[in-house]
C-alpha cells in the first residue's frame, strides 16, 4: 500500500498560534514546543546498544495466539446463543472472558498496525480484518491511519487524535465527568478521530467494512442476535471499567503534574508512561510503552529483553503499578484532569500531508 492523503479538520483549538508564555493553571493543556523524547532516546539507544536493532522484525507467534483469541471469543458467543442478554452469567461472561479477549483483539490489531505479524504490510492488513471479527464493527482499518500519526506525531494539536480535545476536557474534568469519561472511553477513542483528522477511505476500509457486516448477518441468521449482542458487549466492557481498559489513561496522562509550569518555556513533564505488571500477559505487553514508542518495529514478544538491554535508560524512568489504580486515580484525583496532556502546536501543515504507512520508523 502506497502512502495515504490526511486531510485535517479546521483548528478550533482555544489559543491561535502560538500563545504569549503564560503560566498554565490547571485547567489547560501543557503546550510546548519542545520535540517528544522518544526519537532522542531512540538514536541514544542504539548509539549505546546498536545490537537492539536485532530485536526489531515481526513475531510468527502472533498470528497463532490471535486465531485461538478470535475462536475463544466464537466459541463462547455460541455457548450464550440462549442465555438472556440481562442475565448475570451473560453480562459476567462477557465481562471476564469476552472484554479481556476483545481488548486483546484491540492490540492485536495494533501489533499488526506496525507491520509486526507478517513480513508483508498487505499481509498484516488482511490479518486484522479477521480479528476484527470479534470485535462486531469495522474497526482494524481506520486504526492503522490513526495509530501511525499518533506516533509521528505525537502530541500534534490536529494529527494525535489520542489526544481529548479542549470540549472534552471543559466538560469531563470533574469526577461525574471523569468516571463518565471512563466508562465510555471506547466511543470517545472510535468518534474523536472522525472529527478532528480525515483519513483517505481506501480499498482496504472497504473490505474491512463488508467483511464485518457479512459476518454479522451470518452469525445473527444462524446463532441469533444474542451471539452478536455479546460481541459487541465485550467490546464496549473491553474500553469501560476493566482492569486492562487501565492501559488507555496509563500511557500519557500526567498523573503527577507540576505546581507550575509555563507554556512553551518550560521543559514539559514527562508524557509517555509504562506499566510491567501482569496484565500484560493479556495485552501484548502494551505496558511496556515508553519501549514501544522508542522503538515501534519491536514486537510485543522482545519488548521486555528491550528493556532489559537499555536499563540504564527506562529504570529511572516513572511506571504505573497498576492499571486499575490508574483507572481510579483518573476518576478521583482532583489533581488529574483530561488537561492533562502534552500538546504541541500545529506549526507545519504543509510537511503533513502524506504518511506512508508501511514506514515502520515510527
Amino acid at each position: 500500500m502506497s502512502s495515504s492523503k490526511i486531510i485535517h479538520r479546521a483548528s478550533k483549538t482555544v489559543h491561535e498560534g502560538v500563545p504569549p508564555e503564560a503560566v498554565s493553571s490547571n485547567l489547560d493543556f501543557y503546550w510546548t514546543k519542545h520535540a517528544e523524547p522518544h526519537v532522542l532516546r531512540r538514536k541514544q539507544i542504539i548509539k549505546k546498544h546498536p545490537e537492539v536493532t536485532k530485536l526489531c522484525g515481526h513475531e510468527p507467534m502472533t498470528k497463532y495466539i490471535c486465531i485461538f483469541v478470535v475462536l475463544l471469543q466464537m466459541v463462547t458467543a455460541y455457548s450464550l446463543r440462549n442465555t438472556s442478554f440481562w442475565s448475570l452469567k451473560f453480562w459476567g461472561l462477557a465481562y471476564v472472558i469476552g472484554a479481556t479477549a476483545n481488548q486483546n483483539c484491540f492490540l492485536a490489531i495494533h501489533e499488526l498496525c506496525h507491520n509486526l505479524g507478517f513480513k508483508k504490510p498487505i499481509n498484516n492488513r488482511l490479518f486484522s480484518i479477521v480479528v476484527n471479527l470479534p470485535i462486531g464493527i469495522p474497526y482494524s482499518a481506520s486504526f492503522q491511519p490513526y495509530h501511525q500519526l499518533h506516533h509521528k506525531f505525537l502530541g500534534d494539536e490536529l494529527f494525535d487524535t489520542d489526544l481529548p480535545t479542549y470540549y472534552e476536557a471543559v466538560f469531563f474534568s470533574n469526577v461525574l465527568g471523569k468516571a463518565f469519561f471512563a466508562t465510555f472511553q471506547i466511543f470517545f477513542y472510535a468518534l474523536r478521530p472522525m472529527f478532528i483528522t480525515q483519513i483517505q477511505f481506501t480499498i482496504i476500509h472497504l473490505l474491512n467494512v463488508l467483511v464485518q457486516l457479512t459476518f454479522d448477518i451470518i452469525v445473527v441468521s444462524l446463532f441469533g442476535w444474542n451471539f452478536l449482542l455479546y460481541l459487541l458487549l465485550s467490546s464496549f466492557l473491553a474500553g469501560s471499567l476493566h482492569p486492562c481498559a487501565g492501559h488507555f489513561v496509563a500511557e500519557h496522562y500526567i498523573f503527577n503534574p507540576p505546581e507550575s509550569y509555563i507554556n512553551y518555556k518550560d521543559v514539559p513533564p514527562l508524557e509517555t508512561y509504562s506499566y510491567y505488571g501482569i496484565l500484560n500477559m493479556l495485552t501484548w505487553n502494551v505496558g511496556y510503552h515508553n519501549e514501544h514508542h522508542d522503538f515501534p518495529f519491536v514486537a510485543w514478544s522482545k519488548l521486555p529483553q528491550l528493556r532489559k538491554l537499555a536499563r540504564e535508560f527506562y529504570d529511572p524512568l516513572p511506571r504505573h503499578e497498576s492499571w486499575c489504580k490508574v483507572t481510579w486515580d483518573f476518576i478521583f484525583d482532583e489533581n488529574v484532569l483530561l488537561y492533562n496532556r502534552i500538546k504541541r502546536p500545529n506549526l507545519d501543515v504543509t510537511q503533513k500531508k502524506k504518511v506512508d504507512f508501511n514506514d515502520n520508523s515510527y
